[in-house]
């Protein structure tokens, strides 16, 4: 019989740093492209409603395929939907550097978009399963966190290969790489910890007495018993409003800049800057959610209240759509992103509290696609409206958007007055 392998300490955290690595993989890939955005337009001619259908063909198939991936997560497990996921869209990465123009550049970010829809619910799934409550806020500001990282260090990375050759094409094959090498570590790392081999017993105690649903239990949730849950509504139509600006952020800002009159070599901190900001708002939220949570609060309260502080905040971003200045610009992006990632992580997290295990990656899977139909409808307007106007309006409707967000989740993601008799939510 051969010896049991030696337990990993904290191992669960282990597990939220490999969740943490694939979503900066993940950003770095999709971002790869917003980088390149100034060198592409001008050499293939693009006008911004042209980047806008480069940017709708990957919405599009985001948003659709999140519902599926959710769903499929919660039917095959974690550690195979996320392994068919990394492979298929490291592989489309690295053929977009045959891309020549914008109807292949187009092929290729609908499909990408189709491989990296996995990534949210394939995160929350594992978090649900891995960690208890109080830590859950912390383990999904980890996860959720690498979403800024890889958008801060894509430009960085994108550049200086595209420097150091010359040419566009072999940027995408570096980040395509990446992907490759943490397939190989999760193959290796992850399992359940209902039969993972080095996990120690005291640790697995832990994780399964701090979980509020058994992922083994014969609850049965068909897809569409999901939808008569306001929780779940809630979840969907808060995400609608709130994450259109991040991919303002992810997706426009490199053009915003440059309409500002600041070129992106010169202006690389302030194209940071906003990431880092969201990068400290992620880990901010899930803190202070999960300090007010160890003094005894329920756990919707406390998640709950982060938003409510800091969704109203983003407001502050509405000077940047009259100044000019370089600083404050920065300043007010990267303030409005700190906000915007508390509450990305609360949207994120809760989830996990309120949903049985089993349903978490399909709940997941239709906020996500609530969120594709939000940011499709204003990556479209951002592209029109600035073309023929200015970026302006933009930046208002960004700012005032997010409180919007706020009001629906927290009148609509609370805790049923008597028990759901069929186990599907849980008391948060």
């Amino acid at each position: 019989m051969a010896p049991r392998p030696r337990p990993l300490p904290y191992l669960r955290w282990w597990i939220g740093g490999m969740l943490f690595a694939v979503t900066i993989i993940n950003y770095i890939d999709r971002q790869t492209l917003s980088a390149l955005a100034p060198i592409l337009e001008t050499e293939y001619h693009w006008s911004n409603e042209d980047f806008a259908l480069l940017l709708i063909s990957f919405r599009v198939a985001y948003t659709l395929m999140q519902s599926v991936f959710g769903r499929l997560l919660d039917w095959i497990g974690t550690r195979r939907g996320m392994s068919w996921s990394v492979a298929f869209y490291s592989v489309i990465t690295a053929l977009t550097a045959t891309a020549q123009g914008l109807a292949s550049f187009s092929a290729f970010r609908f499909l990408l978009a189709c491989g990296e829809s996995a990534n949210n619910p394939g995160g929350a799934k594992a978090v649900s399963e891995w960690f208890p409550a109080r830590e859950r806020a912390w383990a999904v500001a980890l996860f959720d966190s690498g979403s800024a990282i890889g958008g801060a260090v894509a430009p960085i990375i994108v550049l200086a290969v595209y420097h150091w050759f010359d040419s566009w094409r072999p940027a995408f094959l570096v980040t395509a790489s990446l992907g490759f090498v943490w397939l190989a570590a999760w193959r290796w790392l992850y399992h359940r910890p209902e039969d993972h081999p080095r996990l120690s017993p005291e640790e697995r105690d832990y994780i399964l007495r701090g979980r509020a649903s058994d992922p083994d239990s014969d609850v049965k949730i068909p897809w569409l018993s999901l939808l008569g849950y306001k929780q779940t509504w809630g979840i969907v139509l808060g995400r609608f409003l709130l994450d259109p600006y991040w991919f303002f952020m992810a997706e426009w800002y490199g053009l915003y800049l440059k309409s500002k009159g600041f070129s992106l070599d010169a202006s690389i901190l302030g194209f940071i800057a906003p990431f880092l900001g969201a990068d400290l708002g992620n880990f901010f939220g899930g803190g202070l959610s999960s300090y007010w949570i160890k003094r005894g609060w329920p756990v919707g309260r406390a998640r709950r209240a982060v938003l409510m502080i800091f969704g109203p905040s983003m407001l502050l971003l509405i000077p940047a759509a009259f100044l000019s200045n370089y600083w404050a610009l920065l300043a007010l992006f990267a303030w409005a992103s700190f906000a915007y990632a508390a509450c990305s992580t609360m949207f994120l997290t809760l989830p996990t509290d309120v949903f049985h295990t089993r349903a978490v990656g399909s709940v997941m899977g239709m906020g996500g696609t609530g969120a594709g139909v939000g940011v499709l409808l204003f990556t479209f307007l951002t592209g029109w409206i600035s073309t023929h106007f200015s970026f302006q309006p933009v930046i208002i409707a960004a700012s005032i958007i997010p409180c919007l967000a706020t009001l629906v989740f927290v009148s609509l993601v609370r805790a049923r007055k008597t028990p759901d008799k069929r186990g599907i939510v849980l008391n948060f």
